[in-house]
């Protein structure tokens, strides 16, 4: 099982890139929606439980704007991942976490593809500029958040939740991540539609 082999991962422990791995991630294999972050924080490696820390409440507070009826409603539509499945550590300078290593990322790649290949998701929720770089490839938030990109799957680039961004300090950007919440009720709408007519 994909899910039981991801979990039992230990690669980038083996490669001395961080001390001990506890991947973290969660969805169920009917799962419409897909949520790819950066990496678990040191919160979340606890509760081995994506987003369950303060970002994650923020990113709660969005999914409802964006039409989804609470978060438990929108976490049982989506399977929620992250580029890297372990919590990387905190930075040199110790004022925040780590950025995922190249190594990292690479040594996760092939669960998040397997995921992506069964999961056929009809909606890609891509959060924070790594998520979004690795799919859309270069460009800022500014170019990205508000609008939407692909088909099948549809991709909703938003801002990372961190309280730490100061991103959403311009009344410009916060408006970009509204057109964004709405573009992401609108496929919410689409999807559930499709599986219930008269449903969303």
């Amino acid at each position: 099982m994909l899910q039981a082999d991801c979990w039992a991962c230990r690669r980038c422990e083996d490669e001395g890139i961080i001390p001990e791995a506890a991947p973290v991630f969660a969805g169920r294999a009917d799962a419409r929606f897909f949520l790819v972050g950066q990496a678990p924080g040191p919160v979340e490696r606890q509760s081995r439980q994506p987003f369950s820390g303060r970002a994650g409440r923020q990113l709660g507070r969005w999914m409802v704007r964006a039409g989804f009826a609470s978060e438990e409603e929108f976490r049982r539509l989506t399977y929620i991942a992250a580029l890297m499945r372990c919590y990387p550590g905190r930075n040199a300078s110790g004022t925040g976490d780590r950025p995922p290593p190249r190594r990292a990322i690479e040594n996760c790649a092939s669960w998040l593809g397997a995921e992506l290949e069964l999961l056929r998701p009809e909606v890609l929720i891509l959060v924070g500029q790594m998520a979004i770089t690795r799919f859309l490839g270069p460009g800022s938030l500014e170019e990205r958040v508000g609008r939407t990109f692909g088909t099948r799957p549809v991709m909703i680039p938003l801002p990372h939740p961190s309280g730490q961004s100061r991103w959403l300090n311009d009344p410009a950007n916060r408006e970009r991540l509204m057109h964004a919440l709405g573009a992401l009720n609108d496929e919410r709408r689409r999807v559930l539609e499709q599986r219930d007519p008269g449903a969303g």
